[in-house]
């Protein structure tokens, strides 16, 4: 016989509802629902207290302590008082556990819907606040760099050579692929003009002077900021969640110095190198379109690229690259930093890294053209 609950709710005067609860209320059972409680107190507008008659009742589990749990839930809606001593004396403990556990924040997405200009109104004061926090983390950083200067840093050594080891030599296939492909449509996109004029000599120049001057230090700093940047704030959110960056505080050891600054080092040496590599094989792709498709020699392509490129577009494309490193690991610890304490923060914090460090390559990538072009380099 499948275990049966009962309810019957009596108004004992205008202001009260009593509930009434009777049989076994478990699991797997009929048991009634907590709609039909808001339906009376829909019908019953001036009912400010609630109670519970639970005399009568054989047997319960989880069943009952979902019911009182939505009851509690409508109450709350409605400003009505329920009073929890008619319970047994085990759902009264978990009801008050329930109700006094507060939900974490950033645990959910927010349901309601604003207008136009009270959404416009929260992204302009979240703005202003995130550059002020961006302000704030940039001065830490100077702090730690300046401790670091000094030798008074708190930092370990080994950390840095094993994120050499992540931010080096495991991006290397990576960077090969995409900037070999870009020298190949480079190649491409010039070939298809410059063969109008009979000037395929050009291509050489082209891809050379792009690639050294700033698309390898503009695709390996993008491919960075996907990779190492939300790795980054991954890592570092996780240890906000667990709070191993609280821990880290308490014991007197600045998370600045300790998480952030050993990822900055490791990002700012490593990028110029990356860049380096990232000219070779964007060359070598240009140089395989010209080589193969367009009659040009081994040799002369080469002389031709070694008289276009020279040594201040190859400072230009490693300085850039240092920026970028910088740029990728600040934003990257700096959104971990700011992880809430949830399991969605984490994922939000790492999408936030990305979109911050490539939007800061672009700007970044923009004032350093414009001040080459005002310096006439």
């Amino acid at each position: 016989m499948t275990p049966r609950g009962e309810m019957v709710i009596e108004q004992p005067s205008a202001d009260t509802l009593k509930v009434l609860l009777a049989g076994h209320w478990k699991l797997g059972g009929e048991l009634p629902g907590a709609d039909t409680v808001q339906q009376t107190l829909e019908g019953n507008p001036g009912v400010r207290n609630l109670v519970f008659d639970t005399r009568d009742l054989a047997s319960w589990d989880t069943g009952l302590l979902t019911f009182l749990v939505n009851v509690h839930t409508l109450c709350s809606q409605r400003q009505i008082n329920l009073n929890r001593d008619g319970l047994p004396p085990g759902a009264k403990r978990l009801l008050e556990l329930a109700a006094a556990v507060p939900e974490k924040k950033d645990a959910r997405q927010a349901d309601e819907r604003v207008s136009f200009l009270a959404y416009l109104g929260n992204e302009t004061v979240n703005f202003f606040r995130s550059a002020g926090e961006l302000l704030e983390f940039i001065g830490d950083t100077v702090v730690a760099v300046l401790r670091l200067l000094r030798g008074q840093a708190q930092y370990r050594r080994a950390d840095v050579g094993l994120i050499l080891q992540t931010v080096g030599p495991q991006a290397v296939p990576i960077v090969s692929l995409i900037c070999f492909l870009v020298g190949l449509i480079l190649a491409f996109i010039g070939a298809i003009q410059l063969q109008l004029f009979g000037a395929q000599i050009y291509v050489a120049d082209l891809v050379g002077i792009a690639m050294v001057r700033l698309m390898a230090a503009i695709m390996t700093g993008i491919v960075m900021a996907g990779r190492t940047g939300g790795a980054f704030a991954a890592q570092l959110g996780t240890m906000q969640v667990n709070q191993e960056i609280d821990a880290l505080k308490t014991t007197g050891i600045s998370p600045m110095e300790f998480l952030v600054l050993p990822r900055m080092l490791a990002l700012a040496l490593m990028m110029p190198l990356l860049c380096l590599y990232a000219n070779f094989m964007g060359i070598l792709g240009g140089m395989v379109v010209g080589v193969g498709m367009l009659n040009i020699g081994f040799i002369q392509y080469y002389n031709e690229t070694a008289k276009a490129v020279g040594l201040w577009n190859l400072g230009i494309g490693l300085f850039s690259g240092l920026v970028f490193g910088v740029i990728v690991a600040l934003a990257g610890c700096m959104r971990g930093m700011q992880c809430g304490r949830s399991a969605s923060a984490v994922g939000d914090a790492a999408t936030s890294a990305v979109v911050t460090a490539i939007v800061g390559i672009i700007v970044s990538t923009a004032v350093i053209t414009v001040l080459c072009n005002f310096l006439g380099i």
